[in-house]
């Protein structure tokens, strides 16, 4: 048998041991930037063609043992030669068949082939590949160059992998085990085969290596971290691997490596990372690298550059994944900062009876948790007693946080419990406590206390960033924070500037998470206001939500009602004060008729007058309603148009020159009108049909509609700016008979809710919509 080994088609496919591309004596470039690394090698990539690593298909295969006779050899002839079909299927340790018969009928073991090499030989079929194996020759012969040049690849590749994977599976000394690595890391670097399993093959064995040898000296460790970084580049690192990352990091912070070889692969895991929650140890690698940058000299200053190297130089992050996945390890960290005292409950006092003044088992009521409510005069000397024979200095210790009780100088309030409610206690709940009851330190020990630091000043960073700030209000919307994060003093201090920044946003979007993120639940605003646990000062935070707030589309009876409910004292106090924003709050309330009592009306009142912009304030209010009286009396026309480029101004021009009382039909149709006048159009006492068509009017007036215009029968909302925020609060307006929502945003969904809201609609009118 005549074989001779060729190039095929003059490219050679003799494959050698890749050489080591690291120098290790070349300095580092000066001037440096985060995130490059040391000592790097040039990434050598093979030209030409690329492919798929195989793991199964089609072949030609025929099998010629050596010979040993002349009969043999007569046998093994070219021309007496049988060519059987298989499915062969590269296995992690052998090469078989998916019908064992035949040729095929043990398996190759990668360990038994010597050789693998592309053949051609005369008057013979052209695309085949030669096995060396022990006393014999396999030949494959594929249906083209390509797959078999496809073939050649993917059988050298998992050969290697296999020599690889026993020969670092027991390591005898580690100057050849780390010459070993950069060879494995320079065959992935340079292999024509393209596939995710290339690059993460020699990272798993590395990560296995290390995993079962963990007496490395520190040498060792950034050694090999230096060796497979050109991997790192693309790919992100296995879990075994992230936990030899996090030991580096937590050992040795200070080392270059950290800051030259984990950058860009934190920078790529925060860029690229869909879910924590299914890789949980890159999120721990992210935390533990974050705490390094944290340790070095400059601290924070380090922190603080590798977020804006995160966010980039220009106004808009281009990378939508990076907050969210700085968010989850902000709060994943934080988490931990009290995780000992979470786990330890069971144990210990909850935070709700410490806050209750630690009750001893016997006092306990084990089927029915205590519900926190409003202070009841009938019971505080009663409870003062008590608490002052049980309240002693109580400790709930752990390795890393100290919660301490300390009694009560002055007798405290008996807060009611909830008796007949079997749920679970609301958050605030659970945390709201008079200044007089026990009060409550929660000491955390230095490392926690440096974790704590350095990602709540995380969060400051991420909320000076504007294009930042609407997503980061609605990721901390929900209140993602443990009950001890809440209760601890130091904490509630330092997140009240990320609350500050919401609060001074402008945007909807933003401030608007600042209100529960539903029904029944607290929010933020709860919790920074006066009464609320994490309030610290006298209300000037909360002046500035409520501010926003007003200025914003909340100024409606609902929003006035829950203050009027919860908020009316620190509301007051904050007038008496000569908060202008307090002062519109109070007017409002009695503009709207928010408060029933007689006697809170006048306190309300004397409030007011005793300030000099409080005055003012409450003069135009009685200027006002003497205005709606007047606007309100019987008389003047039933129907009116106003002309064509009208403003707002204009309308109420017009509705203060006399009496309106008998106003059925309005039509403010191809006006420049906008939301502003909806404060005018809910004075109309007799108002039943509305044009809007064409104007500016949009959601924030709609919702004052919605609360004060209940009789209100035909609206024309025909090319207005309205959207489904605004429109969903129609519902409430029971008496509509026809809607006009033509060409607006209004949305499918929004239309059946509509319909199904409003008993007595008849005429709609959707055209040009997506109900439509």
């Amino acid at each position: 048998m005549d074989l001779t080994s060729t190039s095929g088609g003059g490219d050679s496919r003799q494959i050698e041991e890749t050489k080591p591309l690291l120098g290790s004596d070349v300095p580092a470039p000066e001037g440096t930037k985060m995130g490059a690394v040391p000592c790097r090698r040039a990434l050598l990539l093979c030209n030409g063609m690329r492919y798929k690593l195989l793991q199964e298909g089609d072949i030609q295969v025929c099998v010629i043992r050596h010979p040993r006779t002349f009969l043999s050899k007569i046998l093994t002839s070219k021309f007496l030669r049988r060519w059987e079909p298989h499915h062969l299927t590269l296995a992690d340790n052998s090469l078989a068949s998916a019908t064992p018969t035949g040729y095929m009928e043990n398996s190759v073991s990668y360990s038994a082939i010597e050789d693998v090499q592309l053949l051609s030989w005369e008057n013979a079929p052209k695309y085949c590949l030669q096995l060396t194996i022990p006393g014999g020759t396999v030949l494959l012969q594929a249906a083209n160059s390509y797959l078999r040049d496809q073939w050649f690849h993917s059988l050298q590749w998992k050969k290697k992998i296999y020599k690889y994977k026993k020969v670092l599976s027991n390591p005898s000394r580690w100057e050849v085990v780390l010459k070993e690595i950069r060879t494995l890391v320079d065959m992935a670097l340079t292999s024509p085969l393209q596939d995710d399993s290339i690059n993460q093959a020699p990272l798993e064995i590395v990560s296995k290596l290390l995993s079962e040898n963990t007496n490395l000296t520190t040498q060792e460790h950034e050694n090999i971290i230096v060796a497979i970084a050109p991997l790192l580049e693309n790919n992100h690192p296995p879990p075994d691997l992230c936990e030899f990352f996090c030991k580096h990091c937590r050992e040795r912070p200070r080392s270059m490596v950290v800051i030259e070889v984990f950058t860009p692969v934190v920078q790529r895991i925060l860029k690229h990372n869909m879910d924590f929650g299914k890789c949980p140890r890159l999120r721990l690698f992210t935390q533990e690298y974050i705490l390094a940058l944290n340790e070095l000299n400059a601290g924070m200053e380090v922190v603080k550059k590798f977020i804006q190297s995160m966010h980039g130089p220009t106004g808009h992050c281009p990378h939508p994944r990076v907050l969210p996945n700085l968010v989850a390890v902000c709060l994943a960290a934080i988490y931990s900062c009290y995780e000992e005292f979470i786990n330890s409950r069971d144990n210990s006092p909850s935070l709700k009876e410490i806050r209750n003044g630690c009750q001893q088992p016997c006092d306990r009521k084990p089927t029915l948790p205590l519900r926190l409510l409003h202070p009841s005069p009938d019971l505080v000397s009663q409870e003062a007693t008590l608490s002052e024979a049980r309240l002693k200095s109580v400790v709930v210790a752990s390795s890393e946080i100290h919660v301490e009780v300390e009694p009560a100088s002055t007798a405290k309030p008996a807060l009611t419990a909830s008796v007949g409610n079997d749920s679970e206690p609301n958050l605030i709940d659970c945390l709201m406590v008079s200044p007089a009851c026990s009060t409550m330190s929660i000491e955390l020990g230095p490392q926690a206390d440096r974790t704590l630091g350095c990602y709540v000043e995380i969060l400051k960073l991420l909320s000076d960033y504007d294009d930042w700030r609407p997503s980061l209000a609605s990721l901390l919307q929900p209140i993602p924070f443990p009950k001890e994060a809440l209760a601890h003093e130091k904490f509630t201090k330092e997140l009240k500037y990320v609350i500050q920044r919401f609060a001074e946003d402008p945007r909807q979007e933003v401030h608007s998470c600042l209100l529960s993120v539903r029904a029944g639940k607290d929010g933020w605003f709860q919790l920074y206001s006066p009464g609320g646990v994490a309030c610290d000062d006298d209300g000037e935070l909360f002046a500035s939500m409520v501010h926003i707030l007003m200025g914003s589309c909340y100024k409606t009876k609902k929003f006035l009602l829950s203050l009027a409910e919860n908020k009316l004292g620190p509301c007051m106090l904050l007038a008496l004060r000569g908060n202008q924003t307090m002062v519109e709050i109070l007017c409002l309330m009695l503009e709207y008729n928010i408060i029933d009592n007689n006697d809170t009306q006048l306190q309300i009142i004397s409030t007011l007058e005793s300030t000099g912009v409080g005055k003012r304030m409450y003069e135009q209010l009685c200027d006002r309603q003497r205005e709606l009286k007047e606007l309100q009396r019987k008389g003047g026309p039933t129907r009116l148009t106003l002309p064509s480029k009208s403003t707002d101004a204009d309308l109420a021009r017009l509705l203060s020159s006399g009496s309106f009382g008998n106003l059925e039909n309005l039509s403010l149709a191809f006006t420049n009108v906008t939301s502003a006048c909806a404060e005018h159009l809910i004075k109309l006492p007799s108002l039943k049909q509305l044009n809007l068509w064409s104007t500016q009017f949009g959601d924030a007036g709609l919702r004052l509609l919605s609360e004060h215009l209940t009789m209100l029968q035909v609206l024309n909302l025909c090319e207005t700016p309205v959207t489904d925020a605004g429109l969903l609060a129609l519902s409430s307006m029971k008496s509509l008979c026809s809607l006009n929502m033509n060409s607006t945003k209004l949305s499918a969904d929004t239309y059946e809710d509509l319909k199904a809201k409003l008993p007595n609609l008849k005429e709609v009118d959707v055209r040009y919509t997506e109900a439509w």
